[in-house]
């Protein structure tokens, strides 16, 4: 396990039990006390942990991850999940695409997707994102027509917020929009953790024709700070396969068109 793995797994276990000790953390991960030690301390150091003698608690940061911490957690589901909704994307088309780890799997495969890449005069397709990493992974693989929304960055997430994006989505329509969500509730709708987030998420609802909502099982029935939009904005939902069946049921009975990749 890479230093970057084992960070992410003890922010994990932060966050679900809200401490942690060296020892505790050194058995599970299989590494020796010394080696955790030093990861507590150079996660201290980036302000995501406090700390402690003997071990570490979380922070309240732990709940909102940077984006490079994220990419290990349901990583096949959210490959599963990638394809599924670029498979829903029609070659012509205007696409929204928003940030996080699964909307950068939706961005790869679109990215390979021949129909989408064509050689010949005009873009075969337009995505418009306020994610700076996704825009980074369609510009190096392929030969869309990609254009980034304004704003300040979030470190966290690498997408861009704030009223400089919001003039510029507030001029554009789209076909559809695939969004990333931090959690969905078939009663309270789409929601983000961060409320700049979510608040340039619900521009893109607002310019979409179709909205698609992309999220692994850990996220459905969730909930988060900031609404993006009402359940009944949502045509489809793209979750994986371990899913719990009432709860897409719940999302089939809101009338939400549930892909289970």
């Amino acid at each position: 396990m890479d230093r970057y793995a084992r960070w992410n797994a003890l922010l994990e276990m932060l966050t679900d039990s809200g401490r942690v000790s060296v020892e505790e953390a050194a058995g599970r991960l299989d590494v020796s006390q010394a080696t955790i030690r030093r990861d507590f301390d150079q996660l201290a150091q980036q302000q995501m942990i406090t700390r402690t003698r003997g071990g570490a608690v979380a922070n309240g940061v732990s709940y909102d991850l940077p984006l490079r911490y994220k990419t290990a957690k349901h990583s096949a589901e959210k490959q599963r999940i990638g394809a599924a909704a670029a498979a829903l994307v029609s070659p012509g088309t205007v696409v929204g695409l928003n940030g996080g780890t699964t909307s950068t799997e939706v961005a790869r495969a679109l990215a390979v997707r021949p129909d989408l890449n064509t050689s010949a005069e005009g873009a075969q397709l337009t995505v418009v994102t306020n994610a700076l990493n996704i825009a980074n992974e369609l510009l190096v693989r392929s030969r869309m027509k990609v254009v980034v929304a304004g704003g300040v960055v979030r470190p966290k997430s690498f997408e861009l917020v704030g009223p400089l994006g919001g003039a510029l989505l507030r001029e554009v329509t789209l076909d559809v929009a695939l969004l990333g969500v931090d959690a969905i509730d078939p009663q309270l709708g789409a929601a983000a953790h961060h409320e700049g987030e979510a608040a340039m998420n619900s521009l893109m609802v607002a310019r979409a024709k179709r909205v698609v909502v992309i999220a692994d099982s850990s996220k459905l029935g969730g909930h988060a700070f900031a609404r993006i939009c009402p359940v009944d904005r949502v045509e489809t939902l793209v979750t994986d396969s371990g899913a719990s069946p009432a709860v897409v049921q719940a999302f089939r009975d809101a009338g939400v068109h549930v892909v289970c990749a």
